[in-house]
């Protein structure tokens, strides 16, 4: 019986490092993802809270103050020009803390730790004796930080379903002769391909819809626009992602390599697409980097909707987007594709 288990395991060893994309990639890939959080989560870059602060002269009383709580470490402090875009900025959640100089209120954002992080900073820093900050109730309150991410979080379940559910299965049916055995068939290569989109969109939305109808029932969130905008936005990111995902299934055979790269691809998308945290104040090129990611438009087109009450007037520029990304992503994948790997 150990004979056995040992044949059988050195077979599979031996399969592994013969397939040489897939024993690449298993080296490549974490060294990727480690030198990336070594770039942009590095010590003298994490940050404990998004401040804002209004670009008005401080009141003499509260300048010394705000002097010492604007040296201190760790905050990420971003300048807005009137205090409407930082009230706007803060009731969406893309600021944590926001401070207007000129009278020395405050503002915290509901349910933001780095809100509470910053009050204490504020706390630290002000004189001893008088007390001339003042925390100030948010006019109609806040975005709470739960619904601000539940469109990120649906977008990034339409991601990795988008990816792996189509591209993983292509790479599947070629290594498992399917393909193969289709390629004698009348079926022609668009046809699969978009049978496999049709599917997988399908799929997507309608599990989707019923994780919106759960969460409604359970936590009472809504979507304030337009629901018919809101499964447009859904469809057509699912189609870019499910594209882009034949680009990479269009000839390997190899499941460990294909997955290697769809995560390569789905680890950016979560971090520059404001899955988890917002990128107000982040440089011009992380933004410029984010606007070519799908999933990019599809979170930011889906909070518009579902948190501010915008329709299709409002998102059709990232349904541009979204149709643009696509056309490129199906076109080059349809063009690389094989039935089965040439001899």
């Amino acid at each position: 019986m150990i004979r056995r288990i040992f044949i059988i395991a050195r077979a599979r060893i031996r399969e592994f490092y013969r397939d040489k994309t897939s024993l690449g990639w298993n080296f490549l890939f974490p060294l990727l993802i480690i030198a990336s959080f070594s770039v942009f989560f590095s010590a003298d870059t994490r940050n404990f809270a998004r401040v804002g602060i209004v670009d008005l002269p401080a009141d003499s009383a509260i300048e010394e103050s705000l002097e010492r709580f604007q040296k201190s470490r760790h905050l990420h402090l971003l300048v807005f020009d009137s205090l409407e875009k930082g009230r706007h900025a803060l009731e969406r959640q893309r600021v944590d803390f926001l401070l207007n100089p000129a009278d020395g209120r405050y503002w915290v954002a509901e349910g933001a730790p780095g809100g509470y992080v910053a009050e204490r900073f504020l706390m630290a820093a002000e004189h001893p004796d008088p007390i001339y900050f003042l925390r100030t109730p948010v006019a109609g309150g806040s975005l709470p930080y739960v619904e601000w991410l539940f469109p990120g979080i649906i977008g990034m379940n339409i991601m990795f379903g988008s990816l792996f559910g189509v591209g993983y299965a292509i790479v599947r049916y070629r290594k498992n002769g399917v393909l193969k055995r289709l390629s004698v068939t009348p079926l022609r290569p668009w046809e699969f391909l978009t049978g496999q989109v049709v599917s997988r969109i399908f799929l997507l939305l309608v599990s989707t819809g019923i994780v919106l109808a759960i969460c409604s029932l359970l936590f009472g969130f809504r979507v304030k626009g337009s629901i018919f905008a809101l499964f447009m936005i859904f469809a057509m990111g699912s189609f870019a992602l499910v594209s882009l995902s034949v680009i990479i299934a269009s000839r390997t055979e190899s499941e460990e390599f294909a997955e290697g790269v769809l995560n390569l691809m789905a680890w950016p998308m979560m971090f520059f697409s404001e899955v988890w945290f917002s990128l107000e104040g982040a440089d011009e090129w992380v933004r410029q980097v984010a606007f070519f990611l799908p999933l990019t438009h599809v979170i930011t087109a889906a909070r518009q909707i579902m948190n501010e009450g915008a329709g299709i007037p409002d998102v059709y520029h990232h349904m541009l987007a979204l149709a643009g990304l696509s056309l490129i992503f199906m076109v080059v994948g349809a063009g690389l594709f094989r039935w089965h790997r040439e001899k």
